[in-house]
């Protein structure tokens, strides 16, 4: 499939699936360490908590970096 320049087509769009698939599996595989993290080291409650909010946390800020990094590689700093 070509892109029509001549109706503001860019060279470098950027697909909604594959940024919200990028996005989700960057936090999926967050979280999926963070579990691994609370199962090796078997903390108790208030750690555990601790931990997963820590993960949470983490989650979501991955998933920032990664939509944020591609959104402008494909856009620029418009």
């Amino acid at each position: 499939m070509t892109r029509d320049r001549d109706r503001g087509g860019d060279e470098r769009d950027l697909s909604i699936a594959r940024l919200a698939l990028a996005t989700m599996g960057t936090g999926a595989a967050v979280l999926v360490v963070t579990a691994v993290v609370v199962v090796i080291v078997t903390p108790g409650p208030v750690v555990g908590l601790v931990i997963a909010l820590v993960g949470i946390v983490a989650a979501i800020a991955a998933m920032g970096v990664v939509s944020t990094r591609m959104t402008r590689r494909a856009y620029g700093d418009r």
